[in-house]
């Protein structure tokens, strides 16, 4: 008997240099089954390549109607890439896809559609179609974690740009005297804001001697180098002033980057994500307000600081959201 569309899902894949996560999605963004295997990044193509395959294979195998019901498979890869061709050009962190052509790749073995897009870009359409962003025409998102990755969606579609490489937000510089980034600019928000830049000033002020003793030392063991940005938060939530500055210096730096992106775009929402936006919940309305005094657009308190729905599985949504069509 055939199936109603109603009873379709896709395939979200999410790509990374150590693992590779994938899930059944359906129509809703709803994620029925997930898992993760390892990411053979630095070795073959081919060897990349049959890690997704048994990404996708066992999630599959997790539900015996699963072959029957696809309707998609859509993978979030480490870029840069052109989501067009569905071609991997040259990512830093899977070094063993040199313009590798993934979706044609995929297509072969499952026969249905497949689509590829960089890890933000995807997270911000599913956060549009499924998630925070529901009901907003025209949005910004940004995933804060390691670094700093971001995503326009622009009536219900990803703004890719000229050749696909559009909306690299993290890499906005909002100091030109600043630490240089990854990228070679100076002073780009995710060499200021993001983890790692969160647990460097920390480990700093506490090199320092502010006089004062830290609960940061007692996470670390004493060792100042082993703090992290995750003992930041965890120090803040218990009122040490040592992380409490760092966080409020945290938010200071992204009011002045958010100011621009909303002079800039003007979206309907902004969505935050990422394992730093967990930590910084407690101080979105201070970012908000610090936006408007920074933004020249004078209605911009109107535009709604949110915090992403998905979390950790953004890419395995995000994956699913291109196929969602």
């Amino acid at each position: 008997m055939k199936r109603e569309h109603h009873d379709s899902l896709v395939v979200g894949v999410d790509v990374g240099g150590t693992k590779v996560a994938s899930g059944l999605v359906d129509r809703d963004g709803k994620i029925k089954a997930q898992i993760r295997t390892p990411m053979v990044a630095n070795g073959e193509a081919r060897e990349g390549l049959d890690a997704v395959f048994s990404a996708i294979d066992l999630v599959l195998g997790s539900d015996p109607q699963a072959r029957s019901l696809i309707r998609g498979i859509g993978i979030c890869s480490p870029g840069p890439l052109d989501p067009k061709t569905g071609v991997v050009i040259n990512p830093p962190n899977v070094s063993c896809w040199r313009n590798f052509p993934l979706a044609a790749e995929v297509v072969k073995v499952y026969r249905v559609a497949v689509r590829i897009e960089n890890d933000a870009n995807a997270a911000a359409l599913a956060e549009a179609r499924w998630g925070a962003g529901r009901g907003y025409r025209n949005l910004f998102y940004t995933g804060i974690g390691t670094g700093i990755g971001t995503g326009i969606v622009l009536d219900g579609h990803i703004y890719n740009g000229r050749t696909g490489a559009a909306a690299e937000g993290g890499h906005m510089s909002i100091d030109y005297h600043g630490p240089r980034c990854g990228c070679g600019k100076p002073g780009c928000i995710e060499v200021l804001a993001a983890g790692p830049a969160i647990a460097r000033r920390a480990r700093a002020k506490l090199a320092a001697g502010k006089g004062c003793r830290s609960i940061l030392l007692d996470l670390a063991n004493g060792n100042i180098d082993g703090v992290t940005s995750e003992m930041v938060a965890q120090a803040c939530a218990a009122d040490d002033p040592i992380a409490k500055q760092t966080l409020q210096e945290t938010v200071d730096l992204l009011s002045l980057w958010l100011s621009n992106i909303v002079d800039l775009l003007e979206p309907d929402a902004i969505i935050i994500g990422g394992g730093v936006a967990a930590m910084l919940d407690p101080f979105f309305g201070d970012l908000a307000d610090r936006m408007a005094k920074y933004c020249i657009i004078s209605r911009c308190h109107e535009i709604p600081l949110l915090k992403a729905h998905y979390g950790p599985d953004a890419g395995i949504a995000g994956g699913a959201a291109l196929c969602s069509e």
